[in-house]
């Protein structure tokens, strides 16, 4: 163990405490209260288990708080699919710009480990 110890508190975010332990080179590292009093102890495995989502649920939440509120226009439909982590949306848009707005939001729900845009559309003249 290292000296001082290496800690995180509890409202530090997963994305901080992976940070910690990569950088500091650890693989546990002690969740602490403001007192230095120990709370519990985060492992990379722990920091792993986000990440390692079943498919379908990553499609859901997807589909749930991307695709709805992007792609909610009747007739244009948006097919999203997961494997591995990696999300396919396929099918046809409104407005091509809201492409990489789609991207870049499914990137950000844990657990997409990478995200393939099949998308058709007109873009929208400016």
């Amino acid at each position: 163990m290292s000296t001082p110890a290496v800690t995180v508190h509890p409202d530090a975010t997963l994305a901080q405490a992976a940070r910690i332990m990569a950088v500091r080179h650890v693989k546990r590292l002690p969740v602490v209260d403001r007192i230095g009093m120990l709370q519990g102890i985060v492992s990379r495995a722990d920091l792993l288990k986000v990440f390692l989502r079943p498919d379908d649920e990553i499609a859901d939440e997807i589909r749930r708080t991307v695709v709805s509120h992007l792609h909610p226009v009747a007739g244009h439909s948006v097919d999203v699919t997961v494997h591995e982590g990696v999300v396919t949306l396929r099918g046809s848009v409104r407005d091509t710009a809201l492409v990489p707005i789609a991207v870049r939001l499914a990137r950000a729900v844990e657990g997409v480990v990478d995200v393939d845009p099949q998308l058709t559309g007109a873009p929208t003249a400016v």
